[in-house]
Protein backbone atom coordinates (compact mmCIF):
# COMPACT_ATOMS: atom_id res chain seq x y z
CA UNK A 1 0.00 0.00 0.00
CA UNK A 2 1.56 3.67 -0.93
CA UNK A 3 -0.03 6.34 1.61
CA UNK A 4 0.16 9.99 1.49
CA UNK A 5 -1.64 10.51 4.96
CA UNK A 6 0.26 8.05 7.20
CA UNK A 7 0.00 9.86 10.08
CA UNK A 8 -3.85 10.98 9.88
CA UNK A 9 -5.55 7.60 8.65
CA UNK A 10 -3.18 4.90 9.20
CA UNK A 11 -1.29 5.87 12.84
CA UNK A 12 -5.12 6.29 14.81
CA UNK A 13 -6.73 3.15 12.93
CA UNK A 14 -3.44 0.94 14.72
CA UNK A 15 -3.42 3.32 18.37
CA UNK A 16 -7.20 2.23 18.51
CA UNK A 17 -6.20 -2.00 18.05
CA UNK A 18 -5.24 -2.19 21.73
CA UNK A 19 -6.02 -6.01 21.79
CA UNK A 20 -4.07 -6.77 18.60
CA UNK A 21 -1.85 -10.10 19.12
CA UNK A 22 -1.17 -10.46 15.18
CA UNK A 23 0.45 -7.82 13.10
CA UNK A 24 1.15 -7.48 9.54
CA UNK A 25 2.24 -3.82 7.69
CA UNK A 26 3.34 -3.34 3.95
CA UNK A 27 3.83 -0.29 3.95
CA UNK A 28 5.35 2.78 1.32
CA UNK A 29 4.89 6.51 2.79
CA UNK A 30 5.03 9.84 1.09
CA UNK A 31 4.77 13.20 1.85
CA UNK A 32 6.44 13.35 5.37
CA UNK A 33 8.85 14.93 6.85
CA UNK A 34 10.58 12.65 8.82
CA UNK A 35 11.77 8.69 8.22
CA UNK A 36 9.86 5.88 10.12
CA UNK A 37 12.28 4.28 12.38
CA UNK A 38 12.49 2.08 15.48
CA UNK A 39 11.54 5.12 18.25
CA UNK A 40 8.63 5.88 15.89
CA UNK A 41 7.11 1.86 15.82
CA UNK A 42 8.04 2.06 19.53
CA UNK A 43 6.64 5.25 20.85
CA UNK A 44 3.81 5.68 18.57
CA UNK A 45 2.42 2.09 17.55
CA UNK A 46 3.69 -0.67 20.03
CA UNK A 47 3.31 0.93 23.09
CA UNK A 48 -0.63 1.11 22.25
CA UNK A 49 -0.49 -3.10 21.70
CA UNK A 50 0.63 -4.40 25.10
CA UNK A 51 -0.74 -7.94 23.55
CA UNK A 52 0.90 -7.75 20.42
CA UNK A 53 3.05 -11.17 20.09
CA UNK A 54 4.12 -11.31 16.50
CA UNK A 55 4.95 -7.98 14.56
CA UNK A 56 5.86 -8.76 10.59
CA UNK A 57 6.84 -5.48 8.69
CA UNK A 58 8.26 -3.74 5.93
CA UNK A 59 7.82 0.05 6.26
CA UNK A 60 9.50 2.41 3.10
CA UNK A 61 9.51 6.24 3.91
CA UNK A 62 10.68 9.08 1.40
CA UNK A 63 11.45 12.43 1.97
CA UNK A 64 13.03 14.86 0.15
CA UNK A 65 16.92 15.75 1.23
CA UNK A 66 16.29 19.68 1.40
CA UNK A 67 16.85 20.27 4.94
CA UNK A 68 18.29 17.57 6.41
CA UNK A 69 21.57 18.27 8.62
CA UNK A 70 23.74 15.57 7.91
CA UNK A 71 23.76 12.35 5.53
CA UNK A 72 21.56 9.56 7.04
CA UNK A 73 23.22 6.26 6.88
CA UNK A 74 21.17 2.99 7.66
CA UNK A 75 23.58 2.26 10.44
CA UNK A 76 21.66 5.48 12.14
CA UNK A 77 18.46 3.86 11.65
CA UNK A 78 19.44 0.49 13.02
CA UNK A 79 20.38 2.48 16.57
CA UNK A 80 16.63 3.52 17.03
CA UNK A 81 15.77 -0.36 17.45
CA UNK A 82 17.45 -1.40 20.44
CA UNK A 83 14.60 -1.98 22.43
CA UNK A 84 12.62 -3.87 19.44
CA UNK A 85 15.56 -5.79 19.08
CA UNK A 86 18.42 -5.24 16.17
CA UNK A 87 18.85 -8.78 15.04
CA UNK A 88 15.51 -8.88 14.09
CA UNK A 89 15.27 -5.82 12.02
CA UNK A 90 17.43 -4.60 9.23
CA UNK A 91 17.27 -1.37 7.46
CA UNK A 92 17.99 0.85 3.94
CA UNK A 93 19.22 3.65 3.15
CA UNK A 94 18.96 4.78 -0.90
CA UNK A 95 19.73 8.08 -1.86
CA UNK A 96 17.51 7.60 -5.30
CA UNK A 97 18.33 10.78 -6.57
CA UNK A 98 19.36 14.48 -5.91
CA UNK A 99 16.28 15.50 -3.90
CA UNK A 100 15.00 11.92 -2.29
CA UNK A 101 15.88 9.59 0.25
CA UNK A 102 14.43 6.36 0.75
CA UNK A 103 14.46 5.22 4.01
CA UNK A 104 13.14 0.89 4.43
CA UNK A 105 13.10 -0.91 7.65
CA UNK A 106 11.55 -4.66 7.86
CA UNK A 107 11.78 -7.48 9.80
CA UNK A 108 13.66 -10.50 9.34
CA UNK A 109 13.16 -13.21 8.09
CA UNK A 110 11.53 -11.05 4.86
CA UNK A 111 8.04 -12.62 3.84
CA UNK A 112 6.81 -10.23 1.71
CA UNK A 113 7.47 -10.78 -2.14
CA UNK A 114 7.32 -6.93 -2.96
CA UNK A 115 10.60 -4.85 -2.78
CA UNK A 116 11.42 -1.57 -3.73
CA UNK A 117 13.67 1.28 -4.27
CA UNK A 118 16.82 -0.49 -2.96
CA UNK A 119 20.19 0.70 -4.07
CA UNK A 120 24.05 -0.73 -4.32
CA UNK A 121 23.89 -0.66 -0.36
CA UNK A 122 21.49 -3.92 1.10
CA UNK A 123 21.76 -6.38 3.76
CA UNK A 124 24.23 -9.34 3.47
CA UNK A 125 20.68 -11.79 3.93
CA UNK A 126 18.56 -13.48 1.68
CA UNK A 127 15.44 -12.50 0.26
CA UNK A 128 13.95 -15.80 -0.10
CA UNK A 129 9.92 -14.57 -1.12
CA UNK A 130 10.99 -12.02 -3.21
CA UNK A 131 9.84 -11.97 -6.67
CA UNK A 132 9.23 -8.34 -7.88
CA UNK A 133 12.37 -5.95 -6.89
CA UNK A 134 13.20 -2.80 -8.12
CA UNK A 135 16.43 -0.77 -7.75
CA UNK A 136 17.50 2.95 -7.76
CA UNK A 137 20.46 4.51 -7.32
CA UNK A 138 22.93 7.68 -8.26
CA UNK A 139 25.51 5.80 -7.87
CA UNK A 140 26.13 3.05 -11.08
CA UNK A 141 25.63 -0.89 -10.43
CA UNK A 142 28.06 -2.72 -11.80
CA UNK A 143 28.73 -6.40 -12.39
CA UNK A 144 29.18 -7.75 -8.95
CA UNK A 145 26.23 -5.90 -7.91
CA UNK A 146 23.81 -7.88 -10.25
CA UNK A 147 25.61 -10.69 -8.78
CA UNK A 148 24.97 -9.77 -5.38
CA UNK A 149 21.23 -9.66 -6.62
CA UNK A 150 21.07 -13.14 -7.55
CA UNK A 151 22.29 -14.50 -4.48
CA UNK A 152 20.43 -12.44 -2.44
CA UNK A 153 16.97 -12.88 -4.01
CA UNK A 154 16.67 -16.39 -5.79
CA UNK A 155 13.58 -16.64 -7.07
CA UNK A 156 13.43 -13.22 -8.96
CA UNK A 157 10.67 -13.03 -11.32
CA UNK A 158 10.22 -9.27 -12.50
CA UNK A 159 13.01 -7.31 -12.41
CA UNK A 160 13.18 -3.11 -12.99
CA UNK A 161 16.12 -1.02 -12.95
CA UNK A 162 16.48 2.70 -13.10
CA UNK A 163 19.83 4.53 -13.16
CA UNK A 164 20.78 6.68 -15.41
CA UNK A 165 24.61 6.61 -14.91
CA UNK A 166 27.16 4.24 -17.09
CA UNK A 167 28.02 1.37 -15.48
CA UNK A 168 32.10 2.32 -14.22
CA UNK A 169 34.66 1.13 -16.80
CA UNK A 170 31.88 -0.62 -18.99
CA UNK A 171 32.45 -1.20 -22.06
CA UNK A 172 29.90 -3.06 -24.43
CA UNK A 173 32.33 -4.60 -26.36
CA UNK A 174 34.69 -5.84 -23.72
CA UNK A 175 35.78 -9.01 -24.36
CA UNK A 176 36.73 -9.37 -20.06
CA UNK A 177 35.81 -12.29 -18.58
CA UNK A 178 33.09 -11.87 -15.63
CA UNK A 179 31.25 -14.15 -13.33
CA UNK A 180 27.69 -15.17 -14.54
CA UNK A 181 25.29 -13.58 -13.17
CA UNK A 182 22.40 -16.66 -13.26
CA UNK A 183 18.64 -15.40 -13.43
CA UNK A 184 16.86 -18.88 -13.70
CA UNK A 185 13.46 -17.36 -12.96
CA UNK A 186 13.59 -14.26 -14.49
CA UNK A 187 10.67 -13.61 -16.90
CA UNK A 188 10.38 -9.78 -17.02
CA UNK A 189 12.86 -7.21 -17.53
CA UNK A 190 12.41 -3.15 -17.19
CA UNK A 191 15.30 -1.32 -18.42
CA UNK A 192 13.51 1.84 -19.53
CA UNK A 193 14.27 4.00 -17.51
CA UNK A 194 18.13 2.43 -17.34
CA UNK A 195 21.40 3.32 -19.21
CA UNK A 196 22.29 1.44 -22.21
CA UNK A 197 25.15 -0.45 -20.14
CA UNK A 198 22.16 -2.13 -18.30
CA UNK A 199 21.05 -3.43 -21.57
CA UNK A 200 24.19 -5.15 -22.45
CA UNK A 201 24.77 -6.36 -18.96
CA UNK A 202 21.66 -8.46 -19.16
CA UNK A 203 21.44 -9.55 -22.45
CA UNK A 204 25.25 -10.78 -23.12
CA UNK A 205 25.23 -14.10 -22.48
CA UNK A 206 28.52 -13.97 -21.53
CA UNK A 207 27.81 -11.74 -18.02
CA UNK A 208 23.96 -12.90 -17.55
CA UNK A 209 21.80 -16.06 -17.98
CA UNK A 210 18.25 -15.50 -18.29
CA UNK A 211 17.16 -18.43 -19.70
CA UNK A 212 13.12 -17.71 -19.43
CA UNK A 213 13.10 -14.09 -20.24
CA UNK A 214 9.75 -13.49 -22.16
CA UNK A 215 9.03 -9.81 -21.68
CA UNK A 216 11.36 -6.95 -22.18
CA UNK A 217 10.93 -3.25 -21.41
CA UNK A 218 13.78 -1.33 -22.97
CA UNK A 219 14.45 2.08 -25.52
CA UNK A 220 14.59 0.67 -29.21
CA UNK A 221 17.62 2.58 -29.95
CA UNK A 222 19.65 0.96 -27.37
CA UNK A 223 18.72 -2.34 -27.90
CA UNK A 224 19.59 -1.79 -31.45
CA UNK A 225 23.04 -0.67 -30.81
CA UNK A 226 23.85 -3.71 -28.18
CA UNK A 227 22.21 -6.15 -30.58
CA UNK A 228 24.45 -4.62 -33.16
CA UNK A 229 20.93 -4.31 -35.02
CA UNK A 230 19.79 -8.07 -34.23
CA UNK A 231 23.07 -9.66 -35.59
CA UNK A 232 25.36 -10.14 -32.73
CA UNK A 233 25.78 -13.12 -31.70
CA UNK A 234 26.74 -12.76 -27.39
CA UNK A 235 22.98 -11.37 -26.94
CA UNK A 236 20.91 -13.82 -28.88
CA UNK A 237 20.32 -16.07 -26.61
CA UNK A 238 18.99 -13.95 -23.60
CA UNK A 239 16.55 -12.92 -26.79
CA UNK A 240 15.13 -16.11 -27.99
CA UNK A 241 12.37 -16.52 -25.51
CA UNK A 242 10.97 -13.21 -25.20
CA UNK A 243 7.45 -13.25 -26.43
CA UNK A 244 6.51 -9.16 -25.78
CA UNK A 245 8.81 -6.11 -26.14
CA UNK A 246 7.59 -2.91 -24.66
CA UNK A 247 8.99 -0.29 -26.25
CA UNK A 248 7.97 3.37 -29.05
CA UNK A 249 9.51 1.15 -32.16
CA UNK A 250 9.88 1.31 -36.05
CA UNK A 251 6.30 -0.18 -37.80
CA UNK A 252 8.05 -2.19 -40.10
CA UNK A 253 11.39 -4.28 -38.63
CA UNK A 254 14.26 -6.28 -41.07
CA UNK A 255 14.46 -9.92 -40.87
CA UNK A 256 17.19 -9.76 -38.53
CA UNK A 257 14.69 -7.98 -36.22
CA UNK A 258 12.42 -10.97 -36.36
CA UNK A 259 15.45 -13.89 -36.45
CA UNK A 260 16.49 -12.49 -33.15
CA UNK A 261 13.37 -12.51 -31.76
CA UNK A 262 11.53 -15.49 -32.86
CA UNK A 263 8.71 -15.64 -30.76
CA UNK A 264 7.03 -12.25 -30.82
Amino acid sequence: MELKSYDSTILPLLRRMSYLEKLTLYLRIKDRDRFIDGTHLENEILVYMPQLHSFTFYICTYIDTVGLIHNLSSEDIQRTFINIGQHHVASIVNYINDTQIVCSIFSIPFTFDRLEDIGNIFPNITFSCVTYLLVQDVVPFNHEFFVRVVRAFPLLKTFRIFNCESQSLCNINSSESYEIAKYPYLTYLDMLGADINYIEQFLNEKKTYVPHLTKLKVVYNSLRIVTNNFTREETRYNCAKIKRLLMVIPLVHSKDFYYYFPLL
